[in-house]
């Protein structure tokens, strides 16, 4: 079953960069053949992806959550899994190019770097941790893919004002698809972080011997969670659209990044023992 394992880790970065390649060839040269087989790849290596993180689960029997190249793994699923979310949600199919090399470097590192280690904690074989841990995940996959979107809308809207119609006007979405991507991903982040939090409320405190309402980290998700929720009240109580919305987005970003570093190497946490 290790030998399944090596195959896998092996053929992942593969099949991401051959995705990849199909996105970017469309995108920058509208190839047909990469425009008719990019999505089918995508769906190609989340199975595989998938696959690989039950197998996984299922041999050392722990949550692929107990080592930083095993959370790149989840990271990069997550990140392909919240793109393809988005293209099935919004119809636009162009901008996966900007999105998967993320899910690429990521599931590289941990292919190139990943260890089998079935001597953990008891409390990281727990399946509700993993649901815990998997659904913080998933949120900053689809912040990361919200902040990706914000980016490209203040490129092109940068590249409108000055006049300037390359490839980037050319091929990218208008600026109100653009925004509909970022708000969606944001969205599809918040309802995750949401459930990451009340698990991290509710169970935590009971299982974890070092909890702390004061952790900085949970405080850090926290904020996070506020302002992309102060985010969704002013679009729909203010009117807040297009740059405003995008630059909290990207603030919100920001503000998960450091979440994710320096909270981890400043401040003790009991988020650590993962």
């Amino acid at each position: 079953m290790i030998t399944s394992l090596r195959i896998l880790e092996t053929a992942l970065p593969a099949a991401y960069f051959c995705a990849i390649w199909a996105y970017a060839k469309a995108f920058f040269s509208g190839n047909k053949v990469a425009e008719s087989v990019k999505t089918p790849l995508l769906g190609l290596c989340l199975v595989l992806h998938g696959g690989y993180l039950i197998v996984r689960t299922s041999i050392l029997s722990h949550p692929p959550i107990t080592s930083v190249f095993e959370i790149f793994s989840v990271i990069a699923f997550t990140i392909a899994l919240a793109y393809l979310f988005i293209e099935w949600q919004t119809g636009n199919r162009t901008t996966g190019y900007f999105i998967l090399i993320f899910s690429f470097f990521f599931q590289l590192a941990s292919s190139l770097f990943i260890k089998e280690n079935s001597e953990v904690p008891s409390i990281l074989r727990s399946n509700l941790l993993g649901v815990h841990v998997s659904s913080a995940l998933f949120g900053m996959a689809a912040i990361t893919v919200s902040a990706v979107y914000g980016l490209l809308y203040l490129m092109l809207y940068h590249e409108i004002k000055s006049s300037r119609f390359g490839v980037i006007y050319q091929r990218l979405p208008n600026l109100e698809m653009l925004e509909r991507m970022s708000f969606t991903s944001a969205a599809f982040g918040f309802a995750f972080l949401t459930v990451a939090i009340i698990i991290g409320i509710v169970w935590l405190p009971r299982s974890v011997p070092n909890f702390s309402y004061t952790d900085p980290k949970l405080w850090g998700t926290f904020a996070l969670w506020l302002i992309y929720g102060i985010g969704f009240t002013a679009r729909s109580v203010a009117g807040w659209r297009g740059r405003k919305i995008i630059v909290l987005s990207m603030f919100g970003f920001a503000l998960a990044i450091f979440s994710m570093t320096l909270i981890n190497v400043l401040f003790t946490s009991f988020h650590k023992f993962y």
